[in-house]
């Protein structure tokens, strides 16, 4: 839904062409170092000349202020920074971290909120606002439980991999073929014998060792061992459907080619097909289904630079001679 404009800010040329961007506009996001939009003579106290009202959204790795603001960094170093290297992985080895720059994923959801209140406080008062927001600090929330761990029982916690602090087993197990695995969830006694049952280890279920989620925690490096032979010799998808027909939480650990042929995905239609070019690829759906006001993806993807003439002349109402001039500045490329 986007509309994509290339644009060379750092150019005195492109000043006035942004002030008329600001001034039909209702949000200005930026997620640059902090004091880089100062610099450029486009923070929130010079643009809010222009559009009193404007909403406008700064985002980076920790904020605005503080000690460590102009920090260089990425997502990656926002989970490092924010505690989740320390929980992930396996004790015996370094830290491993969750996959990809966790905090990047994390903060549009907050920023989206935290852009949705600044609106509504401007549509009962009228007046616009700053909102500063750190990746780091909104990855923090998603640490709550081991926060509170450490304050009221001063217990810190460390990697564990997949283990869990109530439910065993818990972990992921390896089925039939080359490199392939089940997740598997056991909530309590009767979910746990009804594993044994299916895997046909009903030794497993009368082990004293065993007979308790206590008891299965603490031999848990046992009891993975044992449950690996049984369910290693058992089809993946298979072994899935018998365990969700028992009220077993399980799946099985799809790939990137498993996730493109899931038939829940397929139902909900999260992936589209859609065009760059001459080239087709898959985009994700909006996640959330709207009954009344549904999202659309439109059918192409935009490029660098592919709306900058709807831009300018429809949306800002430039002239041909304008438009020239701005393009011979060199400012659009």
């Amino acid at each position: 839904g986007k509309r994509m404009m290339t644009l060379d800010i750092t150019r005195p040329e492109s000043r006035e062409l942004i002030l008329d961007l600001v001034r039909k506009a209702d949000v200005v996001c930026e997620s640059f170092t902090p004091g880089t939009m100062k610099k450029l003579g486009l923070d929130y106290e010079t643009l809010r000349e222009t559009n009193p009202t404007l909403v406008m959204l700064s985002t980076c790795l920790l904020g605005q202020t503080g000690p460590l603001a102009h920090y260089a960094g990425y997502g990656n170093l926002g989970a490092a920074i924010g505690g989740f290297y320390e929980v992930t992985g396996w004790a015996d080895r370094s830290p491993a971290g969750p996959y990809g720059a966790y905090t990047d994923y994390i903060a549009p959801r907050f920023n989206a909120s935290a852009v949705l209140a600044a609106l509504e406080h401007r549509r009962r008062t009228g007046k616009g606002q700053h909102v500063d927001l750190a990746q780091a600090e909104v990855g923090l929330h998603f640490l709550a439980p081991a926060l509170l761990a450490q304050v009221v029982n001063g217990e810190a916690w460390s990697r564990a991999g997949n283990r869990d602090e109530v439910y065993a087993p818990h972990g992921c197990y390896p089925v039939e073929g080359d490199d392939r695995w089940i997740a598997i969830a056991v909530d309590g006694d009767a979910p746990w014998r009804a594993l044994c049952e299916e895997l046909g280890a009903s030794g497993l279920a009368d082990d004293p060792r065993f007979d308790s989620a206590h008891g299965r925690r603490e031999h848990a490096d046992d009891l993975d061992a044992l449950l690996s032979e049984r369910t290693g010799v058992r089809k993946g998808e298979e072994l899935e459907a018998a365990l969700v027909a028992r009220g077993i939480p399980a799946h099985r650990v799809l790939d990137s080619e498993g996730l493109g042929k899931d038939p829940q995905l397929i139902a909900r239609g999260h992936f589209l097909e859609r065009s760059v070019g001459e080239l087709r690829t898959l985009v994700e759906n909006s996640r959330s289904k709207l009954s009344r006001t549904g999202a659309a993806v439109r059918d192409t993807i935009p490029t660098f630079g592919a709306d900058t003439q709807w831009i300018l002349s429809d949306f800002l109402g430039y002239d041909d001679d304008r438009i020239t001039d701005l393009v011979i500045s060199g400012i659009l490329e």
